[in-house]
């Protein structure tokens, strides 16, 4: 087996570099680590979410008040992967739930919602630590909706819970696409005026969300930063920056 020249550099990154090769293939034991990352990463995407447990750790972060479940029009997991049209709206009783009755006007300056997104394991592992940190941070002058809980969802699922809440902003927090480095990444997704047929350009995303990325802290600082800047510019998407800057930022990692 010849070892690559660049082997020391495997400290510094966890992306598949320096592997060596044997004769004209690569070593075993990476063939194998690159085969059980495959696996993982098929298993982050197709494992249930254990919503009820989801839902526990939720209702602990709001005193007792449990998350709104909604679903998408997405009927199972094999449907939600072959249509990604299905997991951008809502079913049709899940609509109904998220409807406000006649003469109730809803309203709210921030929305949100926690999805299952591309990786369960993401979501289960690390989206209660970001929602605990983001509340905790909240302003005083925000009203905040109750929290939203959704399977099968993609990101645009958010611009119509969205709508329907009346919120000025939604943020979507799910599950990243998995890859072979990573398997437990979050995103966060954040939309002002929120309503079915934006368009990705107008939103703002926190990519990277996970203990080797941006830490829960750190997302809390950059979505009240993005948020009071769309909220005094009534816009998000490309023509609003990410200016936070480093100085609130806290032991990132990348």
């Amino acid at each position: 087996m010849v070892e690559d020249p660049w082997a020391g550099l495997r400290s510094l990154t966890p992306a598949r570099i320096a592997l060596g090769r044997a004769g004209h293939a690569l070593p075993t034991r990476e063939l194998l680590a690159a085969d059980e990352a495959h696996a993982r990463a098929r298993a982050a995407v197709h494992a249930p979410l254990d919503v009820d447990a989801l839902g526990d750790q939720l209702r602990e972060l709001t005193g007792g008040v449990p998350p709104v479940r909604v679903e998408s029009a997405a009927p199972d997991r094999s449907r939600y992967l072959l249509r990604p049209d299905l997991g951008r709206r809502l079913s049709a009783e899940s609509r109904r739930q998220l409807t406000p009755p006649a003469g109730h006007a809803p309203g709210c300056d921030l929305a949100i919602l926690i999805a299952d997104g591309l990786s369960t394991t993401a979501v289960a592992r690390h989206a209660a630590a970001v929602v605990g940190a983001i509340l905790s941070a909240a302003p005083a002058d925000w009203r905040i909706a109750p929290l939203v809980l959704a399977t099968q969802a993609r990101v645009a699922l958010g611009d119509e819970v969205g709508e329907l809440l009346g919120a000025r902003l939604i943020a979507v927090l799910l599950g990243e696409r998995p890859g072979l480095s990573c398997q437990e990444s979050l995103g966060l997704y954040l939309t002002w005026a929120p309503r079915p047929g934006r368009t990705d350009a107008e939103r703002n995303c926190l990519s990277n969300i996970h203990p080797g990325g941006l830490s829960p802290a750190n997302v809390a600082h950059k979505l009240w930063w993005l948020a009071g800047e769309a909220r005094r510019l009534s816009l998000t998407g490309v023509h609003l920056k990410d200016r936070s800057g480093a100085a609130g930022l806290l032991g990132e990692n990348s």
